[in-house]
């Protein structure tokens, strides 16, 4: 990843995309903002509503997004389609669409965002089909192959073929802190070959393994590798016991 500035603003962004303009993209951190705790991007006990819509506007103007999108994240498998004249419901102030943990778009102008704390962003871009998909991967995602599921959608409704797609992984839980007492409960068997000692498991491989099972490429996948909970610039559910998220945005210039 490359670290950016706009505006007043710090992101990320992956290198994978360097050479395609017309993706707008960015991984926020902690850092600037109008909160007390910072860029925080989920409404919550612990922020003000007011506080969490400057952060979002900030964000949606510094990337240069007409408007901005987000899901209200429940750790399903569930993808949606979203365009420019689609209509969103109202949740303190910001645009969120209930239900989904990935959004699709072939709008130009329109940002999605998926809000994090642990938990993997990913964007999925298809230059061809000139069609991108942001995707909230948390460790119940991984078991019902969100990923996965969200390839098979892009082939389904937009003709993309996974080989053309580009795939980039934010930072999230790492293997060094991804410990699950009672992953034999948990997790099915088949991760459990992703256990790299003890309790930990390595979900960046297994995200790796989901995404070419679904037929993307290995060298078109770039995995930020940046542990959130070992990496204060980020928020970390599982450091800090708090609703503060940061974010991951994609769309079409």
């Amino acid at each position: 990843m490359i670290l950016c500035q706009e505006s007043c603003l710090t992101f990320y962004r992956f290198e994978l995309y360097d050479s395609f303009p017309g993706l707008v993209h960015g991984v926020t951190t902690r850092v600037g903002g109008i909160s007390p705790q910072g860029l925080n991007l989920a409404f919550g006990p612990h922020d003000s509503a007011a506080n969490v819509q400057a952060n979002l506007d900030l964000v949606s103007r510094a990337v240069g997004f007409d408007r901005l999108v987000c899901a209200k994240q429940v750790h399903g498998d569930r993808s949606l389609v979203v365009g420019t004249e689609s209509d969103c419901d109202s949740d303190s102030g910001g645009e969120a669409l209930g239900g989904f943990d990935a959004l699709i778009t072939a709008d130009r102008g329109l940002g999605l965002l998926v809000t994090l704390a642990d938990c993997q962003g990913v964007v999925l871009f298809d230059p061809a089909r000139n069609v991108v998909a942001v995707v909230h991967n948390g460790w119940r995602g991984s078991v019902a192959d969100i990923l996965g599921k969200t390839v098979f959608r892009l082939k389904k409704d937009f003709r993309v073929r996974p080989g053309d797609l580009l795939v980039g992984i934010s930072p999230s839980l790492g293997p060094c802190c991804a410990e699950f007492d009672n992953y034999t409960e948990e997790l099915p068997p088949e991760f459990w070959k992703y256990r790299i000692r003890d309790q930990h498991f390595d979900f960046w491989d297994i995200s790796r393994d989901q995404l070419t099972a679904a037929g993307v490429r290995s060298e078109n996948i770039e995995v930020a590798e940046v542990c959130t909970v070992c990496d204060d610039a980020f928020f970390s559910f599982r450091r800090e016991k708090l609703s503060n998220r940061f974010g991951l945005m994609a769309g079409l210039a």
